[in-house]
């Protein structure tokens, strides 16, 4: 299985920050997503992790220094410029910024920069006076008018034992701005994206409540991949232990009445709908303000049907495009084609959690996609991410 950032070449810049020590779980993240790294680092930021950690790590020099001593190597910094795909800088210290914003470029780090075409992100790291000092500030509203790209630093405790603004970004946020950065496309630009993902929590008293085994990771590879190809998404989720994706905008809800509203209030603003969501079938009929007792289950618990979300979209006119999932266990295609009848869908993924890599919670999965002109697409097992950009490049050849 490729991963994000397959066959993509990234020139990792570290400078002098305590941060640095970050940079190596940095570098084998980009690895395991298939791209390949090289590493060029500051004097300072040798002072905080060594070359060699860094160059056993990504299995390439590392380059130190403008002019080596032992050999000449003619225009590198021009050479490696025109290799990358990117030049990510982290950390970035304020001194790096501040040379950039000023055109100096006095070591291979910054000359580099200087030299490239490419996209430049730096993903500063210090300490809360230095992010506030207005000069750095300054030289960051310069560079960024001149197109260069920053991921913000996040507040939290910094080496000098204060709380505040300047803390290195968090692997997720990083990782997923420079996928946005790298891979981002315009094939769903204009075009609004409304998703739903995860499972429900229907209440039965204060301690209990029924849901289901749903992650929501296939959702929210869906959220992303549109994302990734200029769409406008709207994520509607239910419970999850997942970081949302950055440039989507989330509704969390818990219950099936409250994902049908935040879908019925949406809908009529987008163009795309997928029910990516485990949305529960039944929800207990009464609630308990009190935590019921064993001795009173048989007596108490009784269920009522749930409303089925795309179902009830079916009464409404409407000219979106609206996919849905089945997950299926027995006469799973027959049942599936059902479904899409039924419910007036545009398409339908069929999934059986039986399959092996298949169904809730794992990272892989193995989608049959059936559209409502009879065509059917058979997905090998793929990571969910990849399943989902195979999804999207079905539901394109209809939009």
């Amino acid at each position: 299985m490729s991963g994000r950032l397959a066959h993509k070449k990234i020139l990792l810049g570290i400078t002098g920050s305590i941060a640095a020590y970050k940079s190596c779980e940095l570098l084998r993240m980009m690895q395991r997503e298939g791209a390949e790294v090289r590493v060029v680092m500051t004097q300072s930021a040798q002072k905080f992790i060594t070359p060699l950690t860094l160059e056993t790590l990504s299995g390439n020099e590392v380059v130190k220094e403008m002019f080596p001593s032992n050999r000449v190597i003619k225009t590198r910094h021009v050479s490696l410029a025109e290799w990358a795909d990117t030049l990510f800088i982290c950390p970035a210290s304020a001194n790096l910024i501040g040379k950039v914003a000023s055109g100096i470029a006095d070591d291979f780090l910054s000359t580099v920069i200087m030299a490239s075409r490419r996209p430049v992100i730096f993903a500063p790291a210090m300490d809360y006076e230095m992010v506030q000092n207005p000069i750095y500030l300054d030289n960051i509203e310069k560079l960024k008018r001149f197109g260069y790209h920053f991921i913000d630093p996040q507040e939290g405790h910094l080496a000098s034992g204060a709380k505040g603004p300047g803390r290195l970004a968090d692997f997720f946020t990083l990782f997923e701005n420079l996928n946005l950065i790298l891979n981002k496309t315009n094939s769903l630009a204009g075009k609004r994206i409304l998703i739903s993902a995860g499972p429900t929590q229907e209440d039965l008293d204060p301690i209990r409540f029924f849901t289901n085994r749903s992650s929501g990771k296939m959702g929210y590879a869906l959220a992303t991949a549109a994302c990734l190809r200029g769409a406008d998404v709207t994520l509607v989720s239910g419970p999850v232990n997942l970081e949302v994706p950055i440039g989507v905008r989330l509704y969390s809800v818990r219950t099936a009445i409250e994902m049908r509203d935040a879908i019925f209030a949406a809908w009529p603003q987008n163009d795309v709908l997928i029910m990516a969501a485990a949305v529960a079938d039944f929800r207990p009929r009464e609630y308990c303000n009190n935590k019921i007792k064993k001795s009173q289950f048989d007596a108490q618990l009784a269920l009522a049907q749930n409303p089925d979300i795309l179902q009830e979209l079916t009464l409404k006119e409407s000219s979106g495009y609206k996919v849905g999932f089945a997950l299926e266990t027995d006469n799973t295609k027959a049942n599936a084609l059902k479904k899409m009848n039924q419910k007036k869908l545009d398409m339908i993924c069929l999934n059986d959690p039986s399959e092996k890599g298949a169904g809730f919670q794992g990272d892989t999965n193995r989608i049959t996609i059936f559209t409502a002109d009879d065509q059917k697409h058979q997905l090998p097992l793929l990571s969910k991410a990849d399943t989902a950009e195979e999804i999207w490049n079905v539901i394109e050849t209809y939009l």
